[in-house]
């Protein structure tokens, strides 16, 4: 699917979509348990890859109007029928490889051909090391992967660079572990805020972690735990929420107000803080949890570290596109590592549209300037696709492909956009 946009302002309010991250945690916890309540999850492309690997563990999920209601396998999972597909969801895979050395036998896990070319050896080391046995087909740390039952807990390291989601997939399959485990984090730990979100959502199933006190980068989790997650209501996705705030942002004329983005773990609510060191008009009522965001200040340029918040990369870069100066996104090399390599498709298409732009090992170094509209790529990555929108809206005369990839996190991002105001057109392929 192509979608063309013509310039465009936003005004009104909406919804933000909830959370993605806490979407795919509530239903692993629930799942881990016994019987839960999931209420108002994101239903996208990659939470029913959670859903579904759930369902092949054991597990009954239901949905009732704007809820989930999860009979879980109460911390044993069963042995799979067939091969579990994540997809395209990269959480998926890593937190379903963890549970699958909790069971009694052997499970395949795969996904698409963007998810097979994604790393994970350090999740595959440590599983080895905790007792299970886990493997790539290819020996190429890519999946299709291979777990055989039988972790078991133990002082263990990991590489904590590449991605938080071994460092999360861990952490909720150890607790279920025979003996305690020492979980340490080599290196710097990025997208830290993630694990954060993890470790909040295993306290409300009455999971304990400790946090080593001199040492928060070492995790102490005590074996032969229960999950019992009750209940639990997603939050809004400040990730998702990023493209609608920095849409008013760059327009001349918009006007929006984006409710339920309440306080949380999230390390994108960063966005907000993002927009006001740019000099955006924004304002951020926490109690209410309503941001609203107000077009016709000139941005200027910033320096963004994504060491914490890569899903923020493609947002600030189309931001950095329209600002006034050079801006630096850096500590971004794990951006290269998700559903397509996030700096060298933001360093292909952008200059598509006039925008001034040096690629780094880990970061990009954006000139603001004068977009002008093209015709670009999306990559197949819902994350590129949505920021290209926000290009496009300032260019005018802009069409992207492979715009169905918003499936994965904002299935309604094209409808919201319409309904905010903005001028587009789906063109169905041939």
């Amino acid at each position: 699917m192509r979608v063309s946009i013509s310039e465009s302002s936003v005004k009104g309010e909406v919804f933000a979509p909830p959370s993605k991250s806490y979407t795919h945690r509530a239903i692993t916890l629930a799942a881990l348990s016994k019987e839960s309540i999931v209420r108002r999850p994101l239903l996208s492309a990659d939470t029913l890859a959670t859903i579904r690997a759930s369902e092949m563990f054991g597990a009954s999920v239901k949905r009732e109007e704007e809820n989930l209601i999860i009979h879980g396998f109460n911390g044993k999972p069963h042995v799979p029928d067939d091969v579990i597909d994540a997809a395209n969801s990269g959480t998926t895979l890593r937190l379903m490889t963890a549970i699958a050395g909790l069971t009694d036998g052997i499970t395949v896990l795969t996904g698409d051909s963007s998810l097979r070319t994604r790393p994970n050896g350090p999740l595959l080391k440590v599983l080895n090391q905790l007792g299970a046995s886990a493997c790539s087909t290819r020996e190429n740390e890519r999946a299709p992967l291979v777990v055989k039952g039988g972790l078991e807990g133990k002082e263990v390291s990991i590489d904590g660079s590449i991605s938080s989601q071994f460092i999360s997939a861990l952490l909720i399959a150890c607790p279920l572990a025979e003996n305690s485990t020492t979980l340490s984090i080599i290196g710097k730990l990025k997208s830290r805020p993630y694990v954060d979100v993890t470790i909040e959502m295993l306290e409300l199933a009455g999971v304990k972690i400790r946090t080593d006190e001199n040492n928060g980068t070492k995790f102490i989790i005590p074996g032969k735990q229960k999950y019992d997650l009750k209940e639990y209501t997603i939050p809004g996705d400040f990730s998702s929420a990023s493209y609608l705030l920095a849409a008013a942002a760059m327009t001349e004329g918009s006007e929006i107000t984006v409710k339920n983005l309440f306080p949380s773990k999230q390390g994108d609510k960063l966005i907000i803080e993002t927009l006001k060191q740019m000099g955006a008009d924004i304002t951020w009522d926490r109690e209410a949890g309503i941001v609203t965001v107000k077009g016709g200040r000139k941005l200027k340029a910033v320096t963004f570290d994504a060491g914490a918040t890569p899903d923020l990369v493609p947002t600030v870069a189309v931001l950095a596109a329209v600002a006034e100066g050079t801006s630096r996104i850096e500590n971004a090399e794990h951006v290269r590592y998700k559903e397509t390599d996030r700096l060298r498709a933001l360093a292909t298409e952008l200059p598509k549209m006039g925008v001034s732009l040096i690629e780094e090992k880990d970061s990009l170094t954006i000139t603001g300037g004068e977009l002008k509209g093209a015709t670009v790529h999306g990559w197949d990555d819902h994350r590129i696709v949505m920021s290209l929108a926000l290009a496009g809206m300032v260019a005018g005369n802009t069409t992207i492909d492979t715009t169905e990839s918003v499936a994965i996190s904002y299935p309604d991002f094209f409808k919201d956009m319409s309904n905010l105001g903005v001028k587009l057109e789906q063109i169905s392929e041939e």
